[in-house]
C-alpha cells in the first residue's frame, strides 16, 4: 500500500479586523490635536517597532529627531510653509525623519557576517544619498504604522523649505531631512470626510 505524503499544513498569522482597521482603516491624517502629552517612553516603543521594517542591506538609514519642547519647534517654524505652522506648534511632538548620508559606517553592526561598509562607502556621493533617502523612505512608513500601532495619531506632511530644516538642525550634511510627521491624539472632530481610495481593478494588474 502507497503512503501518500501530504502536503505540511501553513498556519499563516494574521492580525484581526480591529487591528487592521486601527492601523489602516480608521487610521486618519491630523492636523489638529488634543492637549494631551506624548511620553518619551512611547517614542521609545515607536522606534522600537518601526526599526524591524525591511530596507535594502539592512542599511536602515533612517535617523528621527523628536521636537517636544516648544523652543525646539520654533527653530523649525521659519523652515515651514504657512499652513503647516500652527500644525507643528500645537502637535505634542513633531518627528523630523531625517536619513544619514554617511550610513555605510553602521553596517559592521548592521551586517556583522559581511562588511558592505567598504562597498557602500565607494558608492558615488549621488547614489549613496538616493539609496539613503529611499531606504529612510521606507523607515518613515514605518514609523507612522509603528505610531498607529502604539496609539498614536498622525500627520505626515511635506511643505517645508528642505535646505531651510538642514541648515537648521543638521548643519554639518551628514543628516537631511526627507519628511516631516507630527505626533499626538488627533481632534477627531476637526477631521475632514475621508477621501476615496483607488479600488483594486483601478491599481492593480494581475498576470
Amino acid at each position: 500500500m502507497a503512503i501518500v505524503q501530504q502536503e505540511p499544513i501553513v498556519v499563516r498569522s494574521t492580525l484581526d479586523k480591529g487591528a487592521t482597521d486601527l492601523l489602516f482603516r480608521n487610521a486618519r491624517t491630523h492636523a489638529a490635536w488634543q492637549e494631551q502629552p506624548v511620553t518619551d517612553e512611547l517614542l521609545q516603543e515607536l522606534y522600537d517597532l518601526a526599526k524591524w521594517g525591511p530596507t535594502a542591506a539592512n542599511t536602515s538609514p533612517l535617523r528621527i529627531l523628536f521636537l517636544r519642547t516648544p523652543e525646539a519647534k520654533e527653530r523649525l517654524l521659519p523652515a515651514l510653509h504657512e499652513m503647516n505652522v500652527e500644525k507643528v506648534r500645537t502637535a505634542p511632538v513633531t518627528a523630523i525623519l531625517a536619513y544619514d548620508t554617511e550610513f555605510p559606517d553602521q553596517m559592521p553592526k548592521l551586517m556583522p557576517y559581511r562588511d558592505t561598509s567598504a562597498m557602500f562607502g565607494t558608492m558615488p556621493a549621488e547614489a549613496r544619498e538616493r539609496m539613503a533617502r529611499d531606504n529612510s523612505t521606507l523607515q518613515a512608513a514605518y514609523t507612522i504604522m509603528a505610531a498607529r500601532a502604539v496609539g498614536l495619531d498622525c500627520g505626515p506632511m511635506g511643505g517645508f523649505d528642505a535646505d531651510a530644516v538642514n541648515a537648521a538642525f543638521f548643519p554639518d550634511g551628514r543628516w537631511r531631512v526627507n519628511l516631516i510627521c507630527n505626533l499626538g491624539y488627533g481632534d477627531h472632530e476637526k477631521l475632514w470626510p475621508r477621501l476615496p481610495r483607488l479600488e483594486f481593478n483601478e491599481a492593480c494588474v494581475l498576470m
